[in-house]
């Protein structure tokens, strides 16, 4: 939903149908799955409770899978997990756990009075994909009274107490509260310097996406240690939820059974994607890759790559250029046709034909090329991700500088305490 976009009821979406790109019906909405934060900022929505047609299994959909609430229907990309659904301690059901809540409306006089909650109204933030609960629809008056009864009104969320997290104690939640700024990195360095169990408890706490993007700053040792502690199928919803060459490498270090068997439970397509990673040596361009680079086809435009690359996933190493092949459009493509950079597509027109911008004079890796000619290769050419390319000509991933630096500095850089002026001390 665009910035700007008006703002839901939560109750217009109880059993809203679910469909997918194709335009099949996956299911209705049962709930929605939010967290709260610390005092009184609003909450983040992380998505959706969804009751699978026919089989009335319930699945969570992350808001991030969702492009489109709208017309009484809400519209997912990307494929869907269908494992059940089941809530972690810091997550509140909207509709289920919410609604019909006594909490205080604080007035401008500082006084307080209990309201019910009748509803409340959820918002995507502009030029993100986050979504807050920002507004609460409450009656005045006592509990249990006759509905036509008291005054309703729509008041901002932080006008109301009863719903927030408190700001003492040890729980997971307030903790989880306090660091939810930090990048992955910086968390990741607070939950280094925890004791093993409470380093177990705040990743049991984190949402998937969030625990995938820490994991990958943790060291080996943290890594496994916290994949070991999760349920089989919630560890198996991180590692799809992680970079393929990252899980790759996790996986890589877990002994033979349970390897083979997280990689069972991943969704088949990510699953694949890992195990191609697997298969090449360590320390070389295949082994460094990651299997999703941008890829167009010839007759994509200047305007449709700059959509890609405006893709707020995507780090600045693989947003740097655009990838040109033949279909199939996903790795491993049809042939490889050459590279566009990211300063070539700015200083294009919007309509030209990227097929038209090719840099096809810059040799690609082969799989099998080791870190050092890796290294070599980037610095020789000033590049920040380089692509991969088989005997075949068909484009298999792009190795970028960040995995070539990892894999250059010392195995315990990850536990060395480093200091921006001005940037916030992880610890």
């Amino acid at each position: 939903m665009a910035a700007g976009a008006p703002r839901i009821f939560v109750s217009h979406l109880a059993g809203v149908p679910v469909f997918d790109p194709n335009g099949d019906q996956v299911g209705r909405v049962s709930d929605l799955v939010a967290m709260l934060r610390v005092g009184r900022r609003p909450p983040r929505l992380l998505g959706m409770v969804v009751e699978i047609h026919l089989s009335r299994r319930r699945i969570f959909l992350p808001m991030t899978r969702v492009t489109g609430v709208e017309s009484g229907q809400v519209i997912t990309t990307g494929v869907v997990n269908m494992r059940r659904f089941e809530q972690r301690p810091t997550e509140r059901l909207v509709l289920g756990e919410l609604l019909d809540r006594r909490v205080k409306l604080v007035g401008h006089d500082g006084q307080a009075e209990e309201v019910t909650v009748l509803d409340v109204a959820i918002q995507q933030l502009p030029a993100r994909r986050d979504w807050e609960i920002d507004k609460v629809f409450v009656r005045r008056g006592k509990a249990g009274a006759l509905r036509r009864k008291g005054e309703t009104l729509t008041v901002e969320w932080s006008a109301v107490t009863g719903f927030s997290l408190e700001e003492h104690g040890q729980g997971a939640e307030s903790l989880l509260a306090t660091f939810e700024r930090l990048r992955p990195a910086d968390l990741a360095n607070v939950l280094h310097h925890l004791s093993p169990k409470r380093r177990a408890e705040v990743a049991a706490a984190l949402d998937d996406d969030r625990l995938a993007d820490v994991l990958e700053e943790l060291p080996e040792d943290d890594q496994i240690e916290i994949l070991g502690k999760l349920k089989e199928e919630r560890a198996a919803d991180v590692l799809e939820a992680m970079d393929p060459d990252d899980a790759a490498d996790l996986l890589s270090e877990l002994p033979e059974e349970d390897k083979e068997r997280l990689l069972t439970l991943m969704q088949p397509d990510d699953a694949a994607d890992v195990r191609r990673l697997m298969a090449y040596e360590e320390r070389t361009a295949g082994g460094l890759m990651t299997t999703e680079p941008i890829v167009l086809r010839a007759d994509a435009t200047v305007a449709d790559a700059l959509a890609r690359v405006r893709q707020q996933d995507l780090s600045p190493a693989l947003a740097a250029q655009v990838y040109v092949c033949r279909p199939p459009d996903e790795t491993p493509t049809g042939k490889y046709l050459g590279t566009v950079h990211f300063q070539r597509l700015l200083r294009d027109p919007p309509f030209t034909l990227v097929g038209s911008l090719v840099d096809s004079d810059l040799p690609p890796l082969a799989p099998d090329t080791p870190l050092p000619a890796v290294t070599s290769y980037l610095a020789a050419y000033n590049m920040v991700a380089a692509p991969v390319v088989d005997e075949s000509g068909s484009l298999l991933g792009a190795v970028t500088v960040d995995d070539v630096l990892d894999h250059l500095l010392p195995e315990d850089w990850r536990e060395t305490e480093f200091h921006v002026e001005g940037a916030p001390h992880g610890g």
